[in-house]
């Protein structure tokens, strides 16, 4: 009897060591005394989590290949300092030269032809920001959580919007605003549309996990890209 009451015991100990706004908390090798105060749909989601962000971090080192005056613009002394600036520093996802927009408002600037500043930056801590807001800004989840369905599928169709702007957008000559998949040549390469399936395939399995769960429904609003809007990761 008594060990069922542990973890409520420890919760609130535990909850208030966690930090927000960042990127997901790394596993514990060996015993881990935070693992008794979370359900196993907290360590699902947590997975999740980790994996959306492995991705994303993953997209940011090829977009900077693709595109390394971004990271020269950032004022970076190489590409990996500007990919540890985005996912090692505790910045809660808003930056300064950003105007310290965040989520989808910072994903914009990345394409706004007035924008002079790391577009790269832009595009990845927008999503990085986005995806953090759908998890409730937690690096790691217990049981006091509660995570949002909604948000989460609505995160998912919002990476899909931000892909279709990274492969379409345009400045006004013709050339993209950021390079990424290459469809032409004798080889293509696909493989940044790989790695953004696998973020909105997690975002939308963590969703359904979630709303099967709890026996919540969500409203599956799909849009046509080219003239879709974000939709709202918090409610």
């Amino acid at each position: 009897m008594i060990s069922r009451f542990i973890p409520l015991i420890f919760l609130p100990l535990l909850a208030g060591c966690v930090t927000t706004g960042t990127t997901p908390r790394k596993p514990v090798s060996g015993f881990d005394p935070n693992q008794i105060a979370k359900s196993d749909i907290d360590r699902v989601a947590e997975a999740h989590q980790r994996e959306v962000f492995a991705s994303l971090k993953l997209l940011a080192e090829k977009l900077y290949r693709r595109n390394p005056r971004e990271w020269r613009k950032g004022g970076q002394p190489s590409l990996e300092a500007a990919v540890a600036r985005i996912f090692e520093a505790n910045h809660g996802w808003a930056f300064k030269e950003l105007e310290n927009r965040r989520g989808t408002d910072a994903i914009h600037l990345a394409f706004r032809e007035d924008f002079a500043g790391d577009r790269v930056l832009a595009f990845v801590a927008g999503l990085g920001g986005m995806v953090q807001t759908a998890f409730n800004d937690k690096t790691e989840l217990f049981l006091i959580d509660d995570l949002d369905p909604q948000a989460l599928f609505n995160a998912a169709r919002n990476v899909e919007i931000a892909v279709w702007k990274l492969s379409n957008a345009a400045m006004p000559n013709g050339e993209h605003y950021l390079l990424s998949n290459e469809g032409a040549g004798p080889v293509k390469n696909l493989s940044f549309e790989r790695e953004f399936g696998k973020i909105i395939g997690s975002l939308d399995l963590l969703s359904k996990i979630i709303a099967d769960k709890t026996n919540r429904i969500v409203a599956k609003v799909f849009q046509n890209l080219a003239s879709a809007i974000f939709l709202p990761v918090k409610f």
